[in-house]
């Protein structure tokens, strides 16, 4: 289902469970049932097709076959056919299936064009006198 970062443990919540609250996992994690909250795992977790994680997720990988919704940070997100993610994403790489859905916005911690703080200084622009206007002419002619 995943790379290799199993380290022989999985942790499912059954179809019929629901969790609130802030829940963490030191396994791979399949998700049948509902978790409503703060979500933390290291590894990788997957939500089966009714299954639904709502809030704050933090993973390594998230395979959706589910439902997603709220604001998620890992590093790799495939969305299933069957998959809905509604909410941020902050993700090296994503992946769409034909049919899966995501709806919201995808943020990047490496983008390297947004301007810094420094960046806010204002251009500084030149007077301009009645030379400059009639060099323009000529040249315009």
């Amino acid at each position: 289902m995943f790379g290799n970062k199993r380290n022989g443990g999985l942790t499912f919540i059954a179809q019929s469970s629901k969790f609130t609250g802030d829940t963490e996992f030191t396994a791979e994690a399949l998700i049948a049932g509902k978790l409503i909250g703060n979500v933390h795992s290291s590894h990788n977790i997957s939500i089966e097709q009714d299954g639904l994680i709502d809030g704050k997720l933090h993973c390594s990988e998230l395979r959706v076959s589910g439902t997603f919704k709220g604001k998620l940070t890992c590093e790799k997100l495939n969305i299933t056919s069957t998959g809905l993610v509604d909410g941020e994403v902050n993700c090296q790489s994503m992946e769409i299936f034909e049919g899966g859905q995501f709806i919201g916005m995808r943020v990047r911690d490496d983008i390297a064009f947004l301007p810094s703080q420094n960046d806010n200084k204002k251009p500084i622009h030149k007077p301009i006198d009645a030379s400059d206007i009639e060099e323009a002419e000529l040249t315009a002619n």
